[in-house]
């Protein structure tokens, strides 16, 4: 017997407005604590699948992102049925055993609602398991709670005796008094939930609804994208009743299974108060308790000698209520639909159109970036500053090899672009002091010098060496001192070849000694000089980079990339051995887009399209944004987002977009305005940035590092190299003229 959880993804949860509204519900809100309800359902019933069963959703088509996005946080994969119009549970529940009976003609289907809290997972799997059992009888079983108290925001069943029992009777939801009395009764609470199998929901259906399993049958086509299959306009045809009222009122086949664990439907915002992990943590409560208070990020809410108040806080309207009276903020929503109908949903935003965005980027960093950096950012001797503080200062720090080359290519580019700053001498005078201060007497670069240039570390780091290379070839590309350039780089790669390991690798400085990371930017550096016009070196070393990401770097069944090595160069144990960066798996997605389409590569560009699979479950949110870190099952190690992956999103969102059919291109153009969107939030108007966006909303505090230039210019210049695909072959090129 295989068990199907079908997860309920319906219900605009009105009593939970202004957070909870139809673009989106309370099911897919964090309200109790870091998950949404539907996660929590979703990693509730996970273990259950086995023995050919699967993970269903249905839901509404208008909450496609939220279902899938959130999905992918988990690493859990479903098939996702889409509603084109809510036609309440009858019809929903008819299409999940319509298409489990497809799959499984034997299947168990278990309906769960998306918004339920029940802390106790391992006893809910055991009862979903028991009323499963329940089902060979062709039992329509659903699960009745033991009451804790006479609530009247519950339905209640009348079983006819303990355990797994007949159902004497539905109620709907009573008053306190007439609830007191169902408790006496022996009545339990109506959960929602109901297990059954395919087969008999189906008969069920067919003898007492018949046009809603017709209607529902000629829905299910076999279009299936990625596990999302969007049912078609007969499902319109379906009646809007609910399966109460189609089936479970008439059958003689339901039964009910007593449970007794912590349980609540989430209904109103004293459920919310009496399930959530802490509602005030970031408020100021003086001489106030028992308060439930959400806010937007950085919105302080301050109470004092106030009790018992729900104070719920968006950007267009505030609720405040008497926790006592949650259950009737739903009267409160039929006076807004009358009287202000346009706060019944949040604000319609219209989304900057990509080619829109791009030229505001090219302003940015034309008239802001590239003159602050180039003036409050570069001193007279050619060395560039490490950070700028938001308000313009620069903190005396030491200085970096890694930005001293970053900016050089920064501004090489810059120059390559059409910017009419004084850009050759900023890239001259900043390779004279990167000869002259940071490259040893053997070739390589020092990683670390003061800032008056004196070494203060003199280890050559892989990763410095490959950003040594890869700002030289941009200067030999925009014709500053080529013929010197070149000369230099090609001592510095040969001095490397001299270190390589026998499996054409190399071992870098510090903690981590085999990893991915500083091979990836030789690799981009390698690609550079092809496009300069370098010799054969460049290429053959090209070569030996990509065979050793294939044999070591990218996983060959997941087709993700990961961090970390041991000697031999299999995964490193513990955690470093499982951490997958989204961002890295974007960079590389974009190189190996690059070097597939130069070599006629199939393998590389499979790969990229895998990579760029494995970067997309690490973009989440509403609106999206790339975060930091991964495990290698999918889940979310890090829900910081730094800067830096949003710009890879960019680009391998726009070069895998050049190629790509007409569906998918349409499907990444819209990634990589998503993504330049997200890298909007960091920018600010004077040039400058911030660097890590926090889990809880807001950014760290602290000055705008320098070596982000370099991640927004390479986006930039692939916004730029597909432009024609981004505004249409007749569009104006994209420059920073």
């Amino acid at each position: 017997m295989a068990l199907f959880p079908v997860i309920m993804c319906g219900g605009a949860g009105t009593r939970l407005w202004p957070a909870s509204r139809p673009s989106r519900p309370k099911q897919f809100l964090p309200l109790t604590g870091r998950r949404s309800p539907f996660q929590e359902t979703v990693t509730r019933v996970a273990p259950l699948i086995r023995d050919g069963g699967k993970l269903v959703v249905v839901g509404g088509l208008s909450h496609r992102h939220w279902i899938v996005e959130q999905l992918a946080e988990l690493a859990v994969e479903a098939q996702v049925l889409l509603e084109p119009e809510g036609r309440d549970s009858a019809p929903a529940m008819a299409a999940a055993a319509v298409w489990v009976s497809g799959q499984d003609p034997e299947g168990v289907v278990a309906f769960l609602a998306s918004d339920h809290h029940i802390p106790d997972h391992p006893a809910f799997r055991q009862a979903l398991v028991e009323a499963a059992r329940g089902t060979g009888s062709g039992r329509v079983v659903t699960l009745g709670v033991r009451p804790t108290e006479p609530s009247s925001a519950y339905g209640y069943i009348k079983p006819t005796g303990p355990g797994l029992s007949d159902v004497a009777a539905f109620v709907e939801k009573p008053d306190t008094a007439t609830a007191a009395d169902y408790i006496r009764d022996g009545y339990l609470w109506n959960s929602g939930n109901f297990i059954v199998s395919a087969r008999t929901l189906i008969e069920e259906l067919r003898t007492f609804a018949p046009e809603i399993e017709q209607a529902v049958r000629a829905s299910l086509d076999d279009s299936n994208v990625d596990g999302v299959q969007t049912l078609t306009d007969s499902f319109r045809r379906a009646p809007r009743i609910s399966i109460d009222y189609a089936v479970m009122e008439k059958t003689r086949r339901a039964a009910v299974l007593e449970v007794d664990f912590a349980w609540s439907d989430l209904g109103a915002w004293d459920a919310i108060a009496a399930a959530s992990e802490d509602g005030t943590h970031s408020h100021i409560l003086a001489d106030s308790t028992n308060c439930l208070i959400r806010a937007p990020a950085g919105t302080l809410v301050a109470t004092l000698g106030v009790r018992n108040l729900a104070i719920i806080a968006e950007a267009d309207a505030i609720l405040v209520c008497d926790l006592d009276r949650g259950q009737e903020v739903k009267g409160v929503v039929e006076q807004i639909r009358i009287h202000s109908p346009l706060h019944m949903d949040f604000p319609t935003v219209t989304l900057e159109s990509l080619p829109g965005a791009g030229r505001r980027f090219a302003d940015w960093l034309r008239l802001r970036a590239l003159p602050t950096w180039s003036t409050l950012g570069q001193a007279r001797t050619g060395q560039f500053a490490e950070a700028l503080a938001l308000d313009g200062r620069k903190p005396g720090l030491s200085h970096r090899t890694r930005v001293q080359t970053r900016q050089i290519f920064v501004y090489a580019q810059a120059g390559l672009m059409g910017w009419q700053g004084p850009w050759q001498h900023i890239v001259s005078s900043g390779l004279a002091l990167l000869r002259n201060t940071f490259i040893r007497e053997d070739g390589l670069s020092r990683s670390l010098v003061s800032d008056d240039g004196a070494p203060l570390d003199d280890t050559a780091r892989l990763y410095d060496q490959a950003f040594v290379l890869l700002a030289m070839a941009t200067a030999c590309g925009a014709g500053v001192d080529a013929t010197s350039v070149e000369a230099t780089a090609i001592r510095l790669r040969d001095s490397l070849l001299g270190q390589a390991l026998p499996n054409g690798g190399f071992k870098e400085a510090g903690e981590h000694p085999y990893q991915a990371n500083a091979h990836m930017h030789l690799l981009e550096a390698c690609l550079a000089w092809e496009a300069a016009g370098g010799d054969a070196g460049w290429s053959e070393l090209a070569d030996r980079l990509v065979a050793l990401a294939f044999t070591a770097f990218i996983d060959a069944e997941g087709g993700f990339l990961r961090e970390f090595f041991t000697a031999d160069w299999t995964p490193a144990e513990g955690e470093d051995g499982t951490l997958v960066e989204p961002g890295h798996q974007f960079e590389w997605a974009w190189l190996l887009t690059r070097y597939g389409r130069s070599r006629g590569d199939v393998r590389a560009l499979s790969a990229a399209t895998r990579l760029y699979a494995a970067g997309r479950r690490g973009v989440t949110g509403g609106p999206p944004i790339a975060i930091d870190a991964l495990n290698t099952d999918g889940t979310v190690r890090s829900r910081q987002a730094r800067l830096w992956p949003q710009t890879e999103w960019l680009k391998a969102a726009l070069i895998l977009a050049e190629t790509a059919s007409a569906d998918d291109r349409t499907v990444l153009l819209e990634d990589a305005a998503s993504a330049l969107r997200a890298l909007w939030l960091y920018l600010t108007p004077d040039g400058l940035w911030h660097d890590k966006h926090l889990p809880g909303g807001g950014f760290v505090d602290e000055p705008a590092p320098a070596s982000s230039l370099y991640h927004i210019m390479a986006g930039f210049q692939q916004l730029a190299a597909s432009w024609p695909w981004v505004a249409g072959e007749g569009g104006t090129k994209l420059t920073l003229e």
